[in-house]
């Protein structure tokens, strides 16, 4: 079914013990310094180009990647101002998929429960989808899951290469 931002979207993780575990993240990243749950509705995608940059998500970039698995999306072509018309979008090969994502664990200030969060990576889009909107989810291929769970690995430099458009591949 479709997700939608501000709900909890499962999610395959590294966990203690080089595990891998699925856990429902409420998709907006609500960073752990935040005062409030409410700015995860502003954070549910993350631009690749300021992963490094940016304090809501160098520190989950580094040590705190997952994967959102699909089986396509959808992006929404602005055709006029009030116009957009719906497109599902998957890998030629009809195959699933994982987005790259990063999580974090926040807690309310209230009440000290916590809240697991993740935000989706966006990178510019594909050549084959670009006429459709500027940025598309990246893409893990999936011989990359294991380097791009491991929360072991610190080599942002190195994990970049996977949030380039063309590792989804044909589209």
């Amino acid at each position: 079914y479709n997700i939608a931002p501000t709900t909890y979207v499962p999610a395959v993780r590294e966990h203690v013990a080089a595990t891998r575990r699925l856990a429902m993240l409420y998709w907006g990243l609500v960073p752990s310094w935040a005062k409030e749950k409410s700015i995860g509705s502003r954070m549910i995608n993350a631009r690749a180009e300021t992963l490094k940059e940016k304090p809501a998500f160098r520190n989950a970039y580094r040590r705190r990647r997952a994967l959102v698995v699909a089986d396509g999306y959808y992006e929404w072509q602005t055709r006029g101002p009030r116009d957009k018309q719906p497109f599902f979008i998957q890998p030629a090969s009809g195959t699933p998929f994982a987005f790259g994502a990063l999580w974090e664990v926040w807690r309310d200030p209230a009440t000290g429960d916590p809240l697991e969060s993740c935000s989706l990576i966006t990178t510019v889009a594909a050549r084959e989808v670009a006429h459709i909107h500027d940025r598309m989810p990246v893409i893990i291929p999936p011989a990359g899951y294991p380097e791009w769970l491991d929360p072991g690995n610190l080599d942002c430099d190195r994990l970049d290469r996977f949030l380039a458009p063309d590792s989804a591949g044909p589209m």
